[in-house]
């Protein structure tokens, strides 16, 4: 789910969209293919719920939204992330923070 990279790390995200809110909901899978399971409110939509995400991993990481670049799955339902600035133990820690 989390793997260090020389600007960051990247977060593998299972994403939800049309759901009643936005939140991590729990972990999709097991072992190196575990993703972070993300129910977003907005539709899957001209990029919407991308953004949606964009602007909840902002937050939950507490970096700004140009920290956060997709760098897989645009289109599907599994993501790559890649969080620029943040360390594993603050991704690790911001994560069991909205479990």
């Amino acid at each position: 789910m989390l793997r260090e990279n020389p600007s960051g790390v990247t977060l593998a995200v299972r994403a939800q969209p049309g759901a009643k809110k936005t939140a991590i909901t729990g972990i999709y899978g097991e072992g190196a293919a575990a993703q972070l399971k993300v129910a977003v409110h907005a539709p899957p939509l001209e990029g919407r719920a991308n953004a949606a995400l964009v602007a909840f991993l902002a937050e939950t990481f507490a970096i700004p939204k140009n920290a956060i670049e997709l760098t897989t799955g645009e289109l599907s339902r599994s993501k790559v992330f890649l969080l620029h600035g943040v360390t594993r133990p603050k991704a690790e820690a911001a994560i069991a923070a909205s479990l």
